[in-house]
């Protein structure tokens, strides 16, 4: 049996948790969850797990795999904790990795430890393909993210532009998948995943769009290379809870959660 535990229970962390509840995970269960603050979701004592605000206490569950449904600081500050105490490590909050000096020191501490760091597909698609185009030579990555205005609520977007008024697509941003994964750390962690399995943060392109025509997060990837070309759009329905993220993120950290024990893995 696996045991995973579980670094925030927000909108994805509380998916997670669901679906591997439901035995869609395989032969995995929730060891612990850490929390900022427990005191939030009421009385703990109904959850069959661990939930806690000590570090110690949820690593003292010895989880086989640890996933990071916290966001950048959550990565800064467990990270490398995580692979010291033997768990392999899924990581939700790719952008984190936007910083290079971090990203290095986690990758350092994976290899002395003997564990692996994993990023799931989350809210993008293709990657499997890119990936393995990375084997050969890469030309071009570009990626078009369009959500609408609901989703940039909460962001310095806000101070750009009237997301209540808007009528017509938005350019936000439009540069390279560093300074993306920086400026919206809630919003385009799927920046940080191409770039990671593709050609890396400053040579991947990336525009940001406010899009009040559209109901879907909406990301298209645009690649060439030795391996041909593709070209992918993908809509995802947006969670109800956080419209900043859609349901696929979670169901993407089940995906990889029942592969560590399946007999039977595809689409890697």
């Amino acid at each position: 049996m696996l045991k995973v535990g579980i670094i925030g229970y927000g909108t994805i962390g509380e998916d997670v948790a669901e679906a591997i509840g439901q035995g869609k995970a395989g032969a995995a269960k929730v060891a612990a969850i850490l929390v900022r603050d427990k005191s939030k979701y009421g009385e703990t004592d109904q959850f069959s797990y661990a939930m806690t605000e000590d570090e110690a206490q949820f690593f003292a569950q010895r989880p086989n795999v640890v996933v990071e449904c916290a966001g950048h600081e959550a990565v800064r500050k467990y990270g490398e904790l995580t692979l010291e105490q033997g768990s392999d490590l899924i990581v939700v909050s790719a952008g984190a990795f936007a910083d290079e000096q971090l990203f290095n020191r986690i990758m350092e501490k994976a290899e002395a430890c003997s564990r692996k760091v994993i990023v799931p597909s989350a809210a993008i698609g293709g990657l499997d393909r890119i990936a393995a185009g990375s084997v050969g030579k890469i030309d071009e990555v570009t990626l078009i993210t369009r959500k609408p205005p609901k989703a940039w609520y909460g962001t310095f977007i806000e101070e750009q532009v009237d997301l209540a008024g808007l009528t017509e697509p938005y350019k936000a941003f439009e540069g390279a998948a560093r300074d993306s994964a920086r400026l919206f750390p809630e919003s385009v962690n799927v920046s940080a995943a191409l770039s990671l399995a593709g050609i890396g943060f400053d040579e991947t392109k990336v525009k940001v769009i406010v899009d009040p025509t559209v109901m879907h997060n909406t990301h298209e990837i645009v690649a060439s290379g030795k391996f041909g070309r593709i070209q992918l759009q993908i809509q995802n329905t947006p969670s109800v809870r956080n419209p900043k993220t859609g349901y696929i993120v979670a169901m993407s950290v089940i995906k990889t959660l029942r592969d560590r024990t399946s007999s039977f893995i595809i689409g890697i």
